[in-house]
């Protein structure tokens, strides 16, 4: 079975564990694999550096641009994992345009297990300080993006039983799945 482009957006809070699943994901798939850090613009970067939220003014451009890189690789023909934190149903619904099958795997987990977890990283733009904001911004899946498929994951699992649960919840086989050229 072939299955069409599709596209898993490993979405949560920054330090919620994005990248660490994404590139488990790619590894297991053969899929592309890209981090939504890499579309911010400068601007926003230095924002966040700065420890100034963004804003959805300062949001949509940058979501745009992952849109298109998923619906270049989807007319390509391949499928994709990226990471990207996807915090408003609003943003998701943009993303959820780009060509290809958009699911969305939201890493769920509390605001200590990842307040301990952004403590540990080196070398990330977005400092802690910054995490009851985008807590507060967090809108959970809704019923109706379960219903079409995405999946809200427990942080406090290792990556290798996400990896398995989302293979198996989203019934996908490495061996044929699209992969990346």
């Amino acid at each position: 079975m072939q299955y069409p482009p599709t596209h898993l957006v490993v979405m949560g809070v920054a330090g919620s564990g994005k990248s660490t699943l994404a590139a488990a994901l790619s590894h297991t798939l053969g899929w592309a694999c890209a981090e939504a850090d890499e579309f911010h613009p400068a601007a926003n970067i230095a924002k966040m550096s700065q420890g100034i939220p963004l804003q959805d003014d300062d949001r949509w451009p940058w979501l745009g641009e992952i849109r298109d890189w998923m619906t270049g690789k989807s007319r390509d023909g391949l499928s994709t994992v990226l990471t990207c934190s996807a915090l408003k149903q609003s943003y998701r619904r943009l993303l959820s345009e780009a060509g290809g099958r958009v699911i969305f795997l939201h890493l769920d987990g509390g605001a200590d297990l990842i307040g301990q977890r952004m403590q540990g990283r080196e070398g990330h733009f977005m400092p802690p300080t910054l995490l009851p904001s985008q807590l507060a911004t967090l809108e959970p899946l809704s019923q109706e993006e379960l219903d079409a498929g995405s999946l809200r994951l427990d942080i406090s699992r290792s990556p290798e039983e996400l990896v398995a649960a989302v293979v198996q919840a989203l019934g996908l086989d490495a061996d044929q799945a699209p992969r990346a050229s």
